[in-house]
């Protein structure tokens, strides 16, 4: 996999492509035009953001069918905005799921507090999901009833998974992140800096969506620059887009400062002072010597 030390060592965050999958956990039985250079104050507050950070949902009850499903059934209980959920896009959702039979549940996340990031068309869960969250919508409420060849089969799962098992889920879509084109990937290589005292951010892109509010789930791409040499250091752009939360203790100050105001589908060249990222001691793994600016050029992909 591709070397991710910025995205981890800074933001203690987690790439949506390694995230642990409770719909094929062993150990669960879950399913499922450029603007001018401007100077940022370190406390300056997205005070026009328009995504606010994920609220403690309400866990649902869940109906069973009347009869148990032999086809995928999809039954939207809410509607949703915005773009269909399609293959290769990433579905941040929260779910219950209970045996269809009987509705006897056996797993959730609302009460783990997370959602949990789902990448359409990926196997990495169980059919059922993969087709039955295809043209979701952000803010929709989907059951999906699921027979069990859709499910895991003849293989159980835990003490209530049988054999066979049918299956029934509501699914809360918390966002839709569409699949970032690679052909898209920034190709620029920044101009050298040495010595910054404060954090500077050139607006590439303009985002036309979103403003996350302090607090809120980003996601990212980012390809990253030594300052004094600008020889790129660290890019996601090879592997998957980054999720992490935009606050001062997910991240360092420096990231913080820069991505703050950023809109989705925006791209911001930022360049950090060494005293703002690793706390000017340089990162080995990133080949990034001590005392030495760091150039980030972040792609905000979603935000929820």
């Amino acid at each position: 996999m591709l070397r991710t030390s910025l995205i981890a060592a800074a933001c203690g965050c987690f790439l949506l492509a390694s995230c642990g999958d409770p719909a094929t956990d062993a150990e669960t039985t879950t399913a499922p035009t450029a603007a001018p250079t401007t100077a940022v104050p370190t406390s300056q507050a997205a005070a026009s953001s328009t995504v606010a950070p994920p609220a403690a949902l309400p866990k649902p009850s869940v109906e069973i069918p009347k009869t148990i499903p032999t086809e995928l059934v999809i039954t939207d209980l809410t509607d949703g905005t915005g773009p269909a959920a399609k293959n290769g896009d990433t579905v941040i959702v929260h779910y219950v799921g209970v045996r269809s039979k009987d509705g006897v549940e056996f797993d959730n996340s609302f009460d783990r507090g997370e959602p949990f990031p789902v990448t359409l068309g990926a196997g990495g869960v169980i059919q059922g999901w993969d087709e039955g969250l295809v043209g979701a919508t952000m803010g929709m409420r989907r059951q999906l009833d699921i027979p069990g060849a859709l499910a895991y089969g003849d293989q159980p799962r835990g003490d209530i998974i049988g054999a066979n098992e049918a299956l029934t889920f509501v699914i809360d879509v918390v966002a839709v992140v569409a699949v970032p084109d690679a052909s898209n990937a920034p190709t620029t290589v920044p101009k050298p800096s040495v010595g910054a005292t404060e954090v500077t951010f050139t607006d590439l892109v303009k985002g036309t969506g979103a403003t996350p509010k302090t607090g809120s789930n980003v996601v990212i791409h980012i390809v990253a620059f030594r300052g004094d040499t600008a020889v790129e250091i660290d890019n996601t752009w090879k592997a998957a887009p980054g999720t992490l939360t935009l606050d001062e203790a997910s991240m360092f100050p420096g990231m913080f400062t820069g991505m703050t105001g950023m809109s989705v589908g925006g791209r911001r060249e930022i360049i950090i002072p060494a005293a703002q990222m690793f706390d000017g001691a340089g990162n080995e793994d990133l080949k990034l010597p001590p005392a030495t600016d760091l150039i980030l050029v972040i792609d905000l992909v979603g935000a929820y």
